[in-house]
């Protein structure tokens, strides 16, 4: 349901922004669903691959907003190749590839004041 429109709206209508936010939205709610049906199992862990890409400036910040709040609750893993995320991780794995062969990873922690 399109509730800006008051309507049904098809999901091949949604653009890549809308389709990763309800993406997001939909696997944060079987997160609450999973842990409701197994007597309050905790799923400490989430990763999100990628999508990021596909969100205005706004968008994302709202994203990485909710997923800082849930940082408090869980692990959240980012899997993405948005520059300019890396200011709003505050602790991330870099993986960087090398003209020697095999990539090199190092971790990295942000200075977000």
């Amino acid at each position: 349901m399109d509730y800006f429109a008051g309507k049904e709206r098809p999901a091949e209508t949604l653009s890549g922004g809308e389709t990763f936010y309800a993406s997001l939205a939909l696997a944060l709610g079987l997160v609450e669903v999973v842990k409701g049906d197994n007597g309050g199992i905790e799923l400490g862990t989430l990763f999100i691959d990628e999508g990021f890409g596909s969100l205005s400036d706004d968008t994302l910040e709202e994203v990485l907003d909710v997923l800082e709040d849930l940082r408090e609750e869980r692990v959240i893993g980012i899997i993405s190749h948005v520059e300019g995320m890396k200011s709003q991780i505050p602790i991330r794995l870099e993986v960087r590839p090398t003209d020697q062969g095999p990539s090199v990873v190092k971790m990295a922690i942000a200075d977000i004041g």
